[in-house]
């Protein structure tokens, strides 16, 4: 049986997490405009490579950027910016997931297009820091993470909306172990979070020509945070009378993705966190890998678009950086780009990389010497968005 001190320490620990949270659910109730690009001057992009193959990525990400907004760049009405330090080694180095001087420099930019970055696991090394993407989201309150998947000859056209701050990743880092014997994690769920990211979802729909959101939790079991996230979305439904809705449970959903006769019936999801970055995984592997897929983490303030796949520190090691795929980095560009007002750069973008990566492929990226280079590949990207013919290539691979 546990000793009282063990009890009142474990105690202690909870009430910590507890206040914090308290005091966050405070914050959340103070309400923030949305950022109007439009009337912003400069836009400041930042660049942040990361760890692994992030800096080549990144940088060829950013290389097709600049050749899209090449008239905004030259009018300062866009302005990039690279910022260095959210390396591994450098996080290790100052103890923090987000050295201060870095997120200095982060707040001073609009947006972020932010390479994969190493999480610390047990055994691997590096001090028990909480991931670089927690933090950043955090402490940017970037609250919803939202990930597209269209695969247009299948008709499928999916948005993930996956709540971005909350749930088991927002308090990570601060489980207990209580004894030797039982660990415990904790789990952070509140009424302001769960409404702003259904909401979002709903809003996304309807703007889009949606006619369906699905809520996915795991309710009939984790009654009490699951099911607060299932009642709000009820709720918030009622806001929007011309959308259906319905609910499906984490397991089958996952099932329902891979089901040929069903999945293309889905069309914007909206789940917690922990649910919502497994099934984003799975939805990017059916259209055909994590590295075709790009992220968006948007905040009313602030917002941060990346690659949804690993650092592939082997790669780097193995001297094969230079041949990583930068898909997801560009098609991540492709959501900043319609994030900033700039629709028909990002549509054009979006076709030129699904010519590029699911039908012509007159390249073909294999990490190794087999295949072409990051750059090769941008140069692709590039010249296929510029092309004359473009809208008919697109179409008529995706009506064949």
């Amino acid at each position: 049986m546990a000793d009282t001190q063990t009890i009142t320490n474990a105690t202690s620990h909870f009430a910590t997490i507890l206040q914090q949270q308290l005091e966050r659910v405070e914050r959340l109730k103070q309400d923030q405009e949305w950022t109007n690009f439009a009337e912003v001057n400069p836009i400041r992009i930042g660049i942040l490579g990361g760890d692994g193959i992030g800096p080549a990525i990144s940088a060829e990400a950013r290389r097709v950027l600049e050749y899209l907004l090449r008239d905004q760049v030259e009018s300062g009405k866009i302005v990039f910016r690279y910022i260095d330090g959210l390396t591994i080694e450098n996080r290790a180095q100052h103890m923090q997931s987000i050295p201060d001087d870095v997120l200095a420099e982060i707040q001073q930019c609009h947006v972020t297009l932010k390479g994969p970055t190493h999480t610390p696991e047990k055994g691997d090394g590096w001090p028990n820091l909480e991931s670089a993407n927690v933090s950043m989201r955090k402490a940017l309150d970037l609250f919803a993470n939202v990930r597209p998947v269209r695969i247009p000859e299948e008709n499928i056209d999916w948005t993930f909306f996956r709540e971005n701050t909350e749930d088991l990743y927002a308090v990570g880092s601060q489980g207990i172990n209580v004894t030797d014997d039982l660990a415990i994690d904790f789990r952070v769920i509140t009424t302001q979070g769960s409404e702003r990211i259904i909401d979002a979802a709903f809003a996304h729909a309807q703007r889009n020509g949606k006619d369906r959101v699905t809520i996915v939790t795991k309710a009939n079991i984790i009654k009490t945070t699951d099911g607060k996230f299932l009642d709000i979305a009820r709720k918030i439904s009622q806001n929007y009378p011309s959308i259906t809705w319905d609910a499906w449970y984490i397991d089958i959903m996952t099932a329902k993705l891979l089901d040929l006769a069903r999945r293309s019936e889905f069309q914007v999801f909206a789940l917690p966190n922990l649910y919502g970055d497994i099934i984003t995984d799975e939805a990017a592997q059916i259209q055909g890998g994590v590295g075709t897929a790009g992220s968006a983490n948007i905040g009313k303030k602030y917002s941060m678009f990346e690659a949804i796949h690993g650092s592939a520190p082997r790669m780097v090691q193995e001297g094969r950086a230079h041949f990583a795929d930068p898909s997801s980095m560009i098609r991540a560009g492709s959501m900043m780009l319609d994030h900033l007002g700039y629709s028909d750069l990002s549509n054009r973008l979006n076709k030129a990389l699904d010519v590029c990566t699911q039908y012509e492929r007159k390249l073909t990226i294999t990490g190794r010497d087999t295949g072409a280079t990051g750059k090769e590949f941008g140069d692709y990207i590039m010249s296929t968005v510029e092309s004359s013919d473009l809208d008919s290539r697109w179409e008529a691979y995706v009506n064949a």
